[in-house]
């Protein structure tokens, strides 16, 4: 079954990774590109999240993970190679409703990460429901190739602009105008 293309508001949602390896590093890094309200436990740490761990001033506990651990999170994510932990750390969140990213664990997760291209304020995402990470990552690369640096500064224009212009047809009609423009001078081929 397909996944539901969702973007979550994270300002104020707490995230507790589990693990410390190369695999929690790159939801570590994913995860810091929306939010630093991030906890990790793990035994061990990778002396790349060390690094991230500090740069971020990001909490952490250097210990097993024990039942629990979960409560008061909003999302969890499990990156360790313990399947076991895993499937624990799943049916523990039931009774919660925490939502779990089970890395390489599918049938253990309530969402996953796609691959995306973040530019300021535009995210695009890609997914292959799992079938295919290296096909996402392809596409991925190939959109962050086209899509031009001044996407952020057109967007925080238009923000602006949200805020200043009344809401109605003309401002409608005035947006689609700049779209367009900002289209036939960095995409003329659309």
């Amino acid at each position: 079954m397909a996944y539901f293309p969702a973007f979550l508001k994270m300002d104020h949602s707490k995230v507790l990774l589990v693990g410390g390896g190369n695999i929690a590093k790159e939801k570590l890094e994913k995860l810091l590109d929306f939010t630093q309200n991030i906890e990790i436990i793990s035994l061990e740490f990778s002396p790349e999240i060390q690094a991230l761990i500090k740069r971020h001033q990001l909490s952490f506990e250097q210990r097993a993970y024990v039942i629990g651990d979960i409560e008061g999170f909003d999302i969890v994510v499990v990156a360790t190679e313990t399947e076991v932990l895993h499937k624990e750390i799943y049916e523990e969140s039931r009774a919660s409703r925490i939502l779990v990213n089970s890395v390489d664990n599918t049938e253990y997760c309530d969402f996953i990460f796609p691959a995306y291209v973040k530019k300021e304020d535009l995210t695009i995402a890609f997914s292959t429901g799992g079938a295919s990470p290296a096909f996402a990552k392809k596409i991925r690369t190939h959109f962050e190739d086209i899509i031009p640096d001044e996407v952020g500064p057109f967007l925080a224009k238009m923000k602006d602009l949200r805020k200043t212009l009344q809401k109605g047809k003309e401002r409608m009609v005035h947006f689609e105008l700049l779209v367009e423009d900002f289209f036939k001078k960095y995409f003329p081929k659309s």
